[in-house]
């Protein structure tokens, strides 16, 4: 017999980075964008999406409604889904692009909070204890004036904005945890496609409703921020589809640590093109949620290997 073709080794983490980069890299492009709102934007990607996807259920012929059981559960997906888009790119727009990045960090641990109150999952005292480094991080970087005081420097722009992201990074934190927490007890019975249909197109629905009562809705003056528009929705899409590949050819727990390079790239492109210098104590609060959510996909790594040992004996 023929012998099967061993998969590239690494190839998974590979994968990966530049799915880290091609994220880091859009969200670069939305911070050089002016005067289009975050809304508009996040309309945009889900044109892309549902350019790219709706091949893909004409294919796997999976229908655009999905099975009656679900619906509701892929409803709640795609508005959570696209409200954590919506409000992640506008902490983008109005805070350090890394600072920002690092909040997103926070979502494993979210994950597991969410898990054990909705799911019944096991929330042990590990679990606790990374999710108080997590807000430690979260405190450090959002610096509230009732602990540090009203003089808060090495902020972008003013302090009310950088409030204001804050709350909107946080926030699209908990939406995007509470999406995967909707896809667990979904699980294999709705095609992966399908999912992001339903994001993309309430996503797009969402979209338009709030551009209309905001009357925000128009094209950028300007050549150039059209074509970062285009590209924000390619390097998004290109990104989803890396990571997605990856996580099909790499366990999970590598895969999540490894996506902690988002942090790096923020990091050099937010020194080298936005010439923004981050402060120690977001750096600090960087340290604090990278170790909070690499400690919390490496426990759940342990935890899926021990399993795996288990059903083999």
């Amino acid at each position: 017999g023929t012998k099967k073709k061993a998969a590239c080794p690494g190839l998974g983490l590979f994968y990966t980075v530049l799915s880290a980069f091609l994220f880091s890299v859009a969200s670069l492009f939305l911070k050089k964008i002016e005067d289009v709102h975050s809304v508009e934007v996040s309309a945009f990607r889900c044109v892309f999406q549902m350019a790219f996807v709706l091949p893909g259920l004409i294919y796997y012929k999976t229908g655009f409604l999905g099975p009656k059981g679900k619906r509701i559960f892929l409803f709640f997906r795609g508005f959570l889904g696209s409200s954590a888009m919506i409000l992640l790119y506008y902490a983008f727009q109005v805070m350090p692009l890394a600072d920002a990045t690092v909040i997103t960090f926070s979502s494993p641990v979210f994950t597991s909070l969410l898990a054990w109150i909705f799911l019944k999952e096991k929330y042990s005292i590990w679990d606790l204890l990374f999710t108080l480094f997590a807000i430690t991080g979260v405190v450090l970087i959002a610096r509230p004036p009732f602990l540090f005081g009203s003089n808060v420097t090495g902020i972008e722009g003013s302090y009310t904005d950088h409030l204001k992201g804050t709350i909107a990074a946080i926030t699209s934190t908990v939406s995007g945890a509470s999406t995967f927490v909707i896809l667990r007890k979904v699980g294999k019975s709705v095609h992966y496609f399908l999912s992001i249909w339903y994001y993309a197109v309430i996503g797009l629905i969402g979209c338009v409703i709030a551009l209309f009562v905001m009357n925000e809705w128009h094209l950028p003056y300007c050549g150039r921020d059209r074509v970062f528009l285009i590209l924000i929705g390619v390097l998004g899409l290109g990104g989803q589809i890396f990571l997605t590949k990856a996580l099909q050819i790499e366990k999970a727990g590598p895969v999540a640590i490894m996506k902690t390079m988002d942090v790096v790239f923020a990091f050099i492109l937010q020194i080298i093109f936005l010439n923004h210098l981050p402060t120690w104590w977001t750096v600090g609060g960087a340290l604090c949620v990278v170790a909070s959510s690499s400690g919390t996909a490496i426990r759940k790594w342990r935890q899926s290997l021990k399993k795996a040992k288990q059903n083999e004996i």
